[in-house]
């Protein structure tokens, strides 16, 4: 095991997630500080909701290559030789979780971040693309639906976590059964706010990429 390989990666992971590209954006393009503006966020819902389709559009397209480059960062330790296959899983798992910690306190930004949803759907892409992809599409269909991406979010992580207790997409890894229930359990959490003024009737709603205003 190499440690100069796996904690320069590590610390890689974290950096890639703490590229503020909401904040980034909105500096360079509209002149504004995105966390001062809509929800507070520096993350692509309130990129979409405060800036619009495009922008938020490729915030979004930028945070979950983050996350999904840092998760990948893993595998570059295996090819190194730093880590053995049997430790893969773990290190993609601790590569991801550094870039979500990044997004959410980013150093190039003050640590003031955002809630880090788009970088865990990156993370998981690397994981497990095809249990993603049917949860891309719980997403989608919710959103096309009630247009808020904070229930959209919710119900696509608690389809991770149940759809990993199916035999068509349960792990070989029981490790990353448990991680869905937990990953899914800390979606709701950040999102507390978001389900208060859901069931106050308050929340937000974000304009559709694919639907002309």
């Amino acid at each position: 095991m190499n440690l100069a390989i796996i904690f320069g990666l590590l610390l890689a992971a974290y950096l890639l997630g703490s590229i503020p590209t909401a904040l980034w954006v909105g500096q360079r393009f509209f002149g504004l500080d995105i966390r001062e503006h809509g929800s507070g966020n520096a993350g692509a819902t309130n990129t979409f909701r405060v800036l619009g389709k495009k922008p938020g559009s490729f915030v979004m397209a930028i945070d979950v290559l983050k996350g999904w480059a840092a998760t990948s960062l893993a595998q570059v330790m295996l090819n190194q030789g730093a880590i053995t296959p049997g430790q893969l899983l773990y290190f993609q798992l601790a590569c991801g979780i550094l870039a979500i910690v990044g997004h959410i306190y980013p150093v190039f930004a003050g640590f003031r971040g955002g809630k880090g949803v788009a970088t865990v759907l990156g993370m998981m892409l690397a994981i497990a693309p095809a249990t993603v992809g049917v949860c891309v599409l719980v997403f989608l269909a919710v959103l096309a639906t009630t247009q808020y991406v904070s229930l959209s979010s919710m119900s696509a992580g608690v389809a991770f976590a149940l759809l990993q207790l199916l035999p068509a997409f349960r792990p070989q890894n029981p490790l990353l059964v448990w991680f869905g229930f937990v990953l899914a359990a800390l979606l709701v959490y950040t999102h507390r706010a978001n389900i208060g003024r859901l069931r106050a009737g308050t929340e937000s709603r974000v304009p559709l990429p694919w639907k002309r205003k």
